[in-house]
């Protein structure tokens, strides 16, 4: 907006800047605030969702764990090696020890002892090789105290229960192993050193050996009842934002 002005006889004209619209300002008062609740309620009903999905994964897997414990063993011929499929299935597998082969698996804990699993592979007579996790071996009282358990000779027949190789741990360097005792399985580093083609698989054994090893296989903690709690709390968290977004709105309307 222009105004005019007469200085010493001369006609001066001066801008002037307008005046702002109340009504607009007040409207992206009431805008912003809806477009972050909303945005916010997005990501919580997002991130309720994904847990919720979580949820039912591990619900399902649980279901498979019981299914598999009451189902009655079966032959391992007839089983899918792969280790999602057939987890937890309970198998009975005949074949030979391969006792060159074996190999204790460090840093295992048992009732509060510390000890070794000790891990065979077992020949199948179809040509194929599995490694079976014998069981828990305690330590001896020094570092050079390694047990020896022995595998069984000749042909044998075990039952046991299909699992996913043992979980790493951290190994200290990066070196290869070398002996009998290993820090981790690792299925490519075993066939490297050993020449064995093995089953992406590993049979827990179950049957009484009389070996002296100790067969305690734990279900896994699968966690669920965490998923839950954050579902539970992202769910309430938009809750709150939707509260606290209609308060305001109706305190302004009053």
């Amino acid at each position: 907006m222009a105004r005019g002005a007469h200085v010493a006889g001369r006609a001066v004209t001066t801008e002037v800047a307008p005046v702002p619209d109340a009504s607009t300002a007040s409207r992206w008062r009431r805008v912003v605030p809806t477009i972050a609740t909303i945005v916010f309620l997005a990501i919580c009903v997002l991130a309720g969702n994904w847990q919720r999905g979580r949820w039912n994964d591990k619900q399902a897997l649980a279901e498979q764990i019981r299914v598999a414990r009451e189902a009655p063993a079966v032959s391992f011929s007839r089983i899918d090696p792969d280790p999602v499929r057939s987890r937890f299935r309970i198998v009975e597998a005949s074949g030979r020890f391969d006792a060159a082969h074996q190999i204790l698996l460090d840093n295992r804990m048992h009732a509060g002892r510390p000890g070794y699993h000790v891990l065979t592979p077992l020949a199948l007579a179809d040509g194929r090789t599995v490694i079976v996790n014998r069981g828990f071996v305690a330590a001896g009282r020094t570092r050079a105290d390694v047990p020896a358990a022995p595998a069984p000779e000749g042909d044998v027949t075990i039952r046991g229960r299909i699992n996913q190789p043992p979980p790493r741990w951290l190994e200290v360097g990066n070196a290869q192993p070398s002996g009998r005792v290993w820090q981790n399985f690792d299925l490519a580093r075993y066939q490297a050193a050993t020449g064995l083609v093995v089953l992406p698989i590993v049979i827990e054994q179950l049957d009484d050996g009389q070996d002296g090893l100790v067969r305690d296989w734990p279900d896994p903690d699968l966690g669920s009842e965490k998923h839950v709690i954050y579902m539970v709390q992202w769910y309430a968290f938009g809750a709150i934002a939707v509260g606290l977004w209609l308060y305001f709105a109706l305190r302004r309307r009053t």
